[in-house]
């Protein structure tokens, strides 16, 4: 009497059932065999990194969101569903990329063997179906003279990016020998890592983050992050609500992460990962797994005993690691006397549509001789060969991001998009306007918490003698002819933005470099092509109207933009950063 199948093995075979159905021929016909081998892939020869976790096995330890310790995030990283040789249900199994062995004519003690180089075993796994099984074929892959002539199933699996195409390209190369008779006859197949590609701006947001006060002090030691406690999360949070929901994302998709005593004012969430994407094609339509790019940020202790990445970095694993959804980190513990801390946030790293000649779009990110982000970062980015980067000098910007000063947006032109750029002498022009009509007795930035509330007549008189904001424009005119050149862009096409620039250090004996004291409007969250979720500028005042706002509502609307206003003055922006920097988004994949 045969026995009942229990859950498990019922699990098992439900999960080849999404491989095996594209390597079965039509209507269950069986091919005909063939006397020469033959390795077929029957959706395309591209495979995906499988860092998701489908089963949900992979959980954070106590206490493994404090410790200071590289030995957590090493551990955290290592597991996903690629990290042993299961696999972990019917979703999993939609990871792997079918192939098959056409069924060839040979005789009872042929012998057939399907590998990989040993070069390229760490990023590949090859699995066959047997007994309804998906069963790794290990390092020898062996096959019998049944399987030969009957025809095999099998799947393959990749088990990383590629970071560095001088250690590997991406290529898996997949060779089939048959030996019978005493001759050997090989069949080869070259597959392809499926490439990260970065979301963009355009892209509906799925999914929204954001931090949310924790207890304690919350002060990082672990990376550069303002003394100032953040203030008025309420507020905030209110706001990005009201924004959130006009643009039509479910209440249950924008999400407040709480850090911890020690760290909690780490409040950065752009900054600890950038989204992307793999893809491959199936007969349903593309299959993807979210891939993050963790934040290359790394500390070391004083005296080099203690060594650790972001602990803000560690909720990646915790609240968005699972089913569809990968992390990747990559950093360099050797670094150079010019790489900076604050240009290894991720905030720095934004994309460009697709437009022509580049139809993945394109990296953006800032860098410069003096200050630059990760080289290994930077140097997988660029591995994936899909999305040249555009490289911004930001090294004049006391943070230093690219986020600071251009935004994507959506535009009534023949592409469909263009850039939203931070403007300086829009906005001084803006204060003249309201000096020049008798109001420049009026205080900036009275209704908020800023420590200093100049008035109009006394910012216009600090610019005249330190020209800040004229010098801030002309390193953004800098970072336009970069941009106009690489996009094809006019100059009339962009939307210029007012924003007031100072200059300031970060520390004592710091270099002085560029800080928006207004908040940057180009700095905040697009959360579909047509809404952008932007800080309220708390701008000068004529006839009971905020000049900026208004100006920047009147910009964004002629390209069809809606605009939400999200209070992020204290929270946010007297720290450095603004809605954008306090956010990030899963974004719409397609």
């Amino acid at each position: 009497m045969n026995k009942p199948l229990n859950a498990r093995t019922l699990l098992r075979a439900t999960a080849c059932a999404a491989v095996l159905a594209a390597v079965v021929p039509p209507g269950g016909a069986q091919a005909a065999a063939s006397m020469e081998p033959e390795l077929q892939a029957p959706q395309s020869t591209v495979v995906l990194p499988n860092l998701d976790d489908d089963a949900r096995r992979c959980t954070l330890r106590p206490g493994d969101l404090d410790r200071l310790d590289a030995a957590v995030d090493e551990r955290l990283a290592a597991c996903n569903d690629a990290a042993d040789d299961t696999v972990d249900g019917p979703e999993d199994a939609k990871d792997l990329t079918p192939l098959r062995v056409r069924p060839m004519t040979v005789g009872e003690g042929a012998r057939g063997r399907v590998a990989v180089p040993a070069a390229q075993s760490l990023y590949a796994r090859i699995f066959v179906e047997r007994n309804g099984r998906l069963i790794s074929l290990g390092a020898g892959g062996s096959l019998t003279a049944e399987e030969l002539r009957h025809g095999v199933r099998l799947a393959v699996e990749g088990r990383d990016i590629v970071r560095d195409p001088r250690r590997w390209d991406g290529r898996i190369p997949v060779t089939l020998s048959v030996t019978d008779q005493g001759a050997t006859r090989i069949a080869k197949l070259t597959l392809h890592i499926a490439p990260v590609l970065l979301q963009h701006d355009l892209q509906r947001a799925q999914y929204v983050f954001a931090a949310a006060p924790g207890p304690g002090v919350g002060q990082p030691v672990e990376v550069p992050v303002s003394h100032r406690r953040p203030g008025q999360w309420k507020e905030f949070a209110r706001s990005l609500r009201e924004a959130a929901k006009a643009s039509g994302l479910p209440n249950r998709d924008l999400r407040f992460q709480r850090g911890t005593s020690q760290w909690w004012r780490d409040i950065w969430r752009q900054d600890i990962a950038e989204p992307g994407y793999v893809s491959r094609p199936t007969p349903d339509g593309p299959h993807t797994i979210r891939i993050l790019l963790r934040s290359p940020n790394y500390w070391t202790s004083d005296d080099g005993r203690s060594a650790s990445l972001r602990r803000a970095g560690r909720l990646l694993y915790r609240d968005l690691r699972g089913p569809g959804v990968g992390v990747v980190q990559q950093f360099t513990a050797r670094r150079g006397a010019n790489v900076d801390e604050l240009l290894n946030f991720t905030g720095n790293f934004e994309s460009l549509p697709p437009y022509e000649a580049y139809p993945r779009g394109r990296i953006v990110y800032g860098s410069s001789a003096h200050r630059r982000p990760d080289p290994s970062f930077v140097r997988m980015l660029r591995a994936q060969g899909q999305q040249p980067p555009v490289v911004l000098d930001t090294s004049w910007l006391l943070v230093g991001h690219a986020d600071e000063t251009v935004h994507v947006i959506r535009a009534n032109n023949a592409r469909g998009w263009t850039l939203a750029v931070t403007d300086p002498r829009m906005a001084i022009s803006l204060l003249k306007r309201v000096q020049h009509a008798g109001e420049g007795g009026q205080r900036l930035f009275a209704d908020t918490a800023a420590a200093q509330e100049p008035t109009v007549d006394q910012f216009l008189r600090y610019e005249r003698r330190s020209g800040d904001n004229e010098d801030a424009a002309r390193h953004i005119d800098g970072q336009l002819k970069v941009l106009l050149r690489s996009t094809g862009l006019r100059p009339d096409e962009l939307v210029r933005l007012p924003v007031l620039y100072v200059k300031d250090r970060s520390g004592d004996g710091q270099t002085r470099r560029q800080i928006a004291v207004s908040p940057a409007l180009v700095n905040g969250l697009s959360l579909t092509a047509r809404d952008f979720a932007a800080p309220v500028p708390h701008g000068p005042r004529l006839a009971g109207r905020d000049l900026f706002r208004d100006e920047a509502e009147r910009r964004l609307t002629a390209q069809g933009v809606r605009v939400h206003w999200v209070e992020n003055f204290s929270w946010a922006h007297l720290s450095g950063g603004e809605v954008h920097c306090a956010t990030n988004a899963l974004r719409e994949i397609g």
